[in-house]
């Protein structure tokens, strides 16, 4: 299953130049997988930041793009039970660059207000880790946890990747020059190792001899919790919510 990226509550502050505009965005980030429990946790969100250009291509079309900068992470001890007993989480910085389209449905000349939807293509970058029992950073790209790159049919993954960014919003004019608005957006991403979990656990040998005892001591983090012994090779890494809980609630 791929990932879900959520960009939420973002604040668009405009200036203008004639149809030219230069844009900010506050707001905050977080994402949707394995390793959360809800779609949306404010105690497991990061702030974000945008800076970006937007262009008047018509009354009611504005070609936009942006730069923007945050981070993610998840823990499954804010999880279910199932999750706290895995033990795992990440964090990573995310850079994120989107060209996209918006359509107003009202016309600002018209109106002092409008609705709005946007859609496109972005690209972005990111660099799961986590911090081993001493508090050091670990990156975990690098240790393969799932066998990623040694084992038959598991392919590392890529660090930048597309993505498409899709939102609505609302734009309230506060002059003819300045916009303040709130928008809610997402980014459908097509990697499932964003969180560095993906699919199975790898033989505890195999990812030992390939990678070192770090990678086996963080391809598994239930004995941290409960003493229990590194699972079986083959047996699910990701499938650890109740059954009939959504995987990819909307």
């Amino acid at each position: 299953m791929k990932r879900l990226l959520l960009l939420s509550l973002c604040f668009p502050f405009t200036a203008f130049a004639q149809n030219f505009h230069f844009a900010a965005r506050l707001g905050l980030a977080g994402y949707q997988g394995d390793l959360k429990a809800h779609s949306i946790t404010l105690s497991q969100t990061k702030l974000l930041g945008s800076i970006g250009v937007q262009y008047d291509l018509a009354e009611h079309l504005t070609a936009r793009s942006y730069f923007t900068l945050t981070s993610l992470k998840a823990d499954d001890k804010k999880g279910t039970a199932s999750m706290q007993q895995r033990n795992l989480n990440f964090q990573t910085k995310l850079f994120d660059w989107e060209l996209t389209a918006q359509y107003d449905l009202f016309s600002l000349n018209d109106k002092w207000w409008t609705p709005y939807v946007f859609a496109g293509i972005g690209l972005y970058h990111y660099n799961p880790y986590t911090k081993d029992n001493s508090g050091n950073k670990v990156y975990l790209k690098p240790l393969s946890t799932e066998g990623e790159g040694f084992v038959q049919g598991v392919k590392n993954y890529k660090l930048t990747n597309f993505s498409i960014p899709l939102g609505a919003g609302i734009n309230y004019a506060l002059n003819e020059d300045m916009r303040l608005g709130l928008e809610f957006g997402y980014r459908k991403i097509f990697t499932d190792y964003l969180d560095d979990v993906s699919n199975n656990y790898v033989d505890q040998t195999t990812l030992l001899n390939a990678k070192g005892q770090t990678a086996v001591d963080l391809a598994w983090r239930g004995d941290e919790v409960n003493g229990a012994p590194y699972p079986a090779a083959g047996s699910p890494r990701c499938a650890v919510r109740p059954a009939g809980t959504p995987r990819r609630p909307w």
